[in-house]
């Protein structure tokens, strides 16, 4: 029996892994694409990109761990099914409970790694990729304006400046400013200083210059000795801010937290970190008995019945949070409604086929 089980284990570890790098390969693309982005404007090099895909790996572990467990339980035990060696070790007297052996030690070994990413490395990696992504504008962002060219590197805004005194100095800048439609503005400078704000944004310090501001058929002329003008190069921060928090700071702030909205918020982000780690122990007993059915149509069955449990999980998971937010559901039936709509359903589809 331990040479059984330690066959299966091996072949649900190597599954496992590929089928982990294989779904963190998909979700990272659209994390990448928002950061390259932000990030490709000012200049961000191989290494740094590198550095920020390991810091996302975190958030994205939360989702892959269970859904890869799902997959390389429903491929392995498929495949057994398929192969007729679970009827085989079901002749030999093995119950369900011993079959499963395998899948509830990688189960424990998936919910104690999601338990450490969710309290501890997921906080900690949000912290530092933030603290990179600004590390990588402040240095860069002043390299990425080159004298005598167009830079469009900030949105709606158009940047051309004919000599540079130093990376963060600037001379004779001329800006088109199209952030306001209605409202089109013309900068000219003798000098600017970009300097880095918060909220990864650059500002730009001009000195002796002329503004023309255009509405409608009116024009407005301006002349300045100095003047500030800040450059977003997007809307909005690449990560949420209350990732990056601890379980007790969580707390705390939802406490302190001046409307409900926001307070809510706070509430369901702790819940979620414990009721995605807690989906992997129920994936434990839902697996092989799903396998068996995906056993009968292939690997690609099996997949596809992964897939629809996990699109039906997310699917909850997204109704119930924003009902919450709503205030039509308290916080905690909405963060615990899907996992325990999914433990009820496992609970049944595990006693069914023990009893067969």
């Amino acid at each position: 029996m331990k040479i059984i089980h330690k066959s299966i284990l091996k072949e649900l570890l190597v599954t496992f892994l590929l089928t982990l790098a294989f779904l963190d390969s998909i979700l990272m693309m659209e994390k990448l694409l928002r950061l390259s982005r932000l990030l490709s404007g000012v200049g961000a090099s191989l290494f740094d990109m590198s550095k920020i895909i390991l810091y996302i790996q975190p958030q994205l572990l939360l989702l892959t761990i269970p859904m890869s467990l799902l997959l390389s339980t429903l491929l392995v035990y498929g495949r057994m099914a398929q192969d007729n060696e679970i009827i085989v070790m079901k002749s030999n007297s093995m119950n369900l409970m011993n079959i499963c052996l395998p899948v509830i030690m990688l189960g424990l070994l998936c919910f104690l790694m999601n338990i450490f990413v969710s309290f501890y490395l997921g906080p900690k990696s949000s912290i530092k990729l933030r603290d990179e992504i600004t590390r990588i504008i402040a240095e860069r962002s002043t390299l990425a304006i080159e004298e005598g060219a167009y830079n469009t590197s900030f949105k709606d805004i158009v940047i051309i400046v004919k000599g540079k005194k130093s990376p963060e100095i600037l001379e004779k800048i001329f800006i088109y400013d199209n952030r306001k439609k209605e409202e089109p503005k013309v900068l000219l400078a003798k000098e600017g200083k970009l300097f880095m704000q918060d909220d990864f944004s650059i500002g730009l310090y001009l000195k002796d210059g002329y503004i023309n501001i255009t509405k409608g058929r009116n024009t407005t002329e301006l002349f300045f000795d100095s003047y500030k003008i800040n450059l977003n190069l997007e809307n909005e921060a690449p990560a949420s801010k209350k990732i990056e928090f601890t379980v007790p700071e969580l707390l705390q702030k939802a406490m302190d937290a001046s409307t409900y909205r926001k307070r809510a918020s706070l509430l369901l982000e702790f819940h979620r970190r414990l009721s995605l780690p807690s989906v992997c122990l129920l994936l434990i007993f839902l697996g092989p008995p799903l396998s068996l059915i995906a056993g009968k149509s292939g690997r690609l069955g099996g997949l596809a019945l992964g897939l629809f449990v996990f699109t039906t999980y997310y699917t909850l998971l997204v109704y119930a949070e924003n009902l919450v937010i709503a205030g039509k559901l308290p916080h905690y039936i909405g963060a615990w409604l899907p996992t325990i709509s999914l433990g009820i359903f496992t609970f049944f589809m595990f006693r069914k086929e023990n009893r067969r």
